[in-house]
């Protein structure tokens, strides 16, 4: 299982089985701030699976990814989810993968349009943080704590991945 990858539209259904597209659309859920802004709620639920650890905000700034990109390394957090939102409106390149017994399975990727953010679910395969354009920082909101919650998996054959 090795190859080229062509990324795909980032949508709510068929990014479902690995997670959540965070996205403010249509009609607000209701007005706060005396009716100057609107509240889309509830679009994801961060989750920890144990209880030695907590849900955190943090910010990262990162490169931009080159295409046509590698794609030789994904990683899972089996503990908790874990989101990403862009800050400055950059569009990503999300790569994941369902699980094969303990390792990837064959990816898929997507391009995200610049206002969605992702929140992978528990044990999901995904690659590392892409944008596709300058420097750019991400809101990341996950689980923060003790415990293994990092797994790692190098292919052996790495992907190409286009867009």
């Amino acid at each position: 299982m090795t190859g080229t990858l062509t990324a795909e539209p980032l949508t709510r259904e068929a990014f479902a089985p690995f997670g959540d597209v965070i996205e403010a659309q249509g009609e607000p859920s209701f007005m706060i701030n005396g009716g100057r802004c609107g509240r889309y709620d509830d679009l994801a639920r961060p989750r920890t699976v144990d209880e030695d650890g907590h849900v955190s905000l943090s910010v990262a700034q990162s490169d931009p990814a080159v295409f046509p990109m590698t794609l030789d390394l994904m990683e899972r957090h089996p503990l908790g989810s874990q989101a990403f939102v862009p800050i400055e409106g950059a569009r990503l390149l999300v790569t994941v993968a369902p699980d094969a017994g303990g390792k990837p399975g064959e990816p898929r990727a997507f391009l995200s349009n610049g206002k969605q953010g992702i929140q992978y679910k528990p044990n999901t395969w995904h690659g590392v943080l892409a944008p596709l354009s300058g420097p750019s920082a991400f809101l990341i909101v996950d689980r923060i704590g003790g415990g293994g919650n990092l797994e790692e998996y190098i292919f052996q054959t790495p992907y190409t991945v286009l867009t």
